[in-house]
């Protein structure tokens, strides 16, 4: 029997507004306030839009392109504790909202570049970034802590970054873990051409497409935009439906915007796969598949 309120509505539902914010920070210790300020400007204007989720690009307090080992150190901060914890905690806490930034963490000597979510009770967790992106491998360590999956008062909040989407087997891991979304602070550079199809749209947007609708997941990428000491960035934000089409609208290459999703989180765990007879996650053949894709030591999928 459907559970149903006084209004006839099932009430089965996580209903979220997601937000991805689109924007230009600056690398550079003098733009640190600068970067901050501009990230609460567009926090407080996602959540007065009601958004009840927002994801931060990659590296947003910070800017991304740096030019040592010493200038990479002098951006850095702790998680949790650090200046861009604890203003992603404070909004969180104020505007009763969960925040996905994206920060360049030190722990014993180390840096990591680290996804954190924040919600209204305060830090949550972190993701360090897996896979590296050409000089992120000078200053960066690789990520030591595996996968992870929060739950929360709105649904299971699974993080990647960036470089990670290429690899097909991260939004796999992630899902079997039991996310309902998958966020990914992004800065996604320019490549080799061509940089946009016909359309407008990267490769880095359509290999997000491609994961939400193989794994049968939420997926909210946040990417940047300008140019960075010769490095230019897509943007292209968008937040993919379980199906893999754009809920909304992805985010042209140069828009200072934010890109919004009106969603129920829990359709990921029961939205229907083409068929009554096929289900992506039950026609899996592990039991076939080499254990070095990683399969070994994911926990089963919630039921």
């Amino acid at each position: 029997m459907t559970e149903q309120s006084e209004a006839g509505r099932d009430t089965r539902v996580s209903p979220v507004r997601v937000a991805v914010v689109q924007f230009e920070p600056h690398v550079g210790v003098e733009n640190l306030k600068a970067n901050a300020t501009a990230v609460e400007e567009r926090l407080t204007t996602a959540a007065d839009h009601g958004a009840g989720l927002i994801v931060l690009p990659e590296l947003a307090t910070t800017g991304y392109v740096f030019e040592t080992r010493e200038e990479a150190y002098a951006h850095s901060e702790p998680v949790p504790g650090g200046r861009s914890v604890d203003l992603f905690t404070r909004i969180a806490a104020e505007r009763d909202v969960y925040i996905v930034g994206n920060v360049v963490e030190q722990s014993n000597g180390r840096l990591f570049d680290t996804a954190v979510l924040v919600g209204p009770d305060g830090y949550i967790g972190r993701y360090r970034k897996t896979h590296l992106w050409n000089t992120e491998k000078l200053w960066f360590t690789p990520g030591d802590e595996g996968f992870s999956v929060f739950d929360t008062r709105i649904g299971r909040i699974g993080l990647l970054v960036c470089w990670d989407i290429w690899f097909p087997e991260t939004a796999r891991i992630v899902t079997q873990l039991g996310a309902d979304i998958i966020c990914i602070p992004t800065g996604w550079v320019w490549t080799p051409p061509p940089l946009y199809d016909a359309s407008g749209v990267c490769m880095a947007a359509h290999l997000t497409i491609t994961a939400a609708h193989a794994n049968n997941v939420f997926i909210a990428t946040a990417d940047r935009i300008g140019q960075e000491r010769g490095a230019g960035f897509m943007g292209n934000s968008l937040i993919a439906g379980t199906n893999g089409w754009p809920v909304d609208r992805i985010a042209g290459p140069d828009e200072d915007t934010i890109i919004y999703a009106d969603i129920d989180l829990t359709a990921a765990r029961t939205a229907p796969i083409w068929n009554q007879l096929n289900d992506l996650h039950r026609d899996r053949r592990t039991d076939l598949y080499d254990q070095m894709l990683g399969y070994r030591g994911a926990a089963p999928l919630p039921r």
